[in-house]
């Protein structure tokens, strides 16, 4: 069985690009307003953070599908008391993984990151119309 793990230097480089992106995603509201120039900067940054982020967790829960697959988990849960060595470890990895990863901090980071952009939008937006 052939459980493939991303070392922990290239998972957190996913994780800090995820946080990078959506930082220049949410930047760009504010740069519009200062310097129109950067917020291609920004965008490319964002829009090129955001696939190689977005692959590389469409690629872990792809592992985790084909693990549970190869591995017939569903159905050895249904009798756990049958379970071979590959299947338990391969759900500790699944169930070890999950409970380790930084991707749910980054959600919290982008809804974060989105309700400050939106707020500074809005700001922006009102402080310009006054002017």
């Amino acid at each position: 069985m052939d459980i493939h793990k991303d070392t922990k230097p290239l998972r957190l480089f996913y994780f800090y690009l995820g946080v990078i992106a959506t930082f220049a995603y949410r930047i760009i509201i504010v740069l519009n307003f200062f310097e129109p120039a950067y917020v291609k900067v920004a965008w490319y940054i964002g829009t090129i953070g955001f696939i190689i982020y977005f692959w590389s967790r469409y690629r872990a829960v792809q592992q985790y599908h084909e693990l549970i697959d190869e591995q017939r988990l569903e159905k050895a849960l249904e009798n756990p008391g049958k379970m071979t060595g590959d299947q338990k470890a391969a759900l500790m990895h699944i169930v070890s993984t999950l409970k380790t990863t930084k991707a749910q901090l980054n959600y919290v980071i982008i809804f974060i990151l989105s309700f400050l952009a939106l707020i500074a939008g809005v700001v922006l937006d009102i402080v310009s119309l006054s002017v």
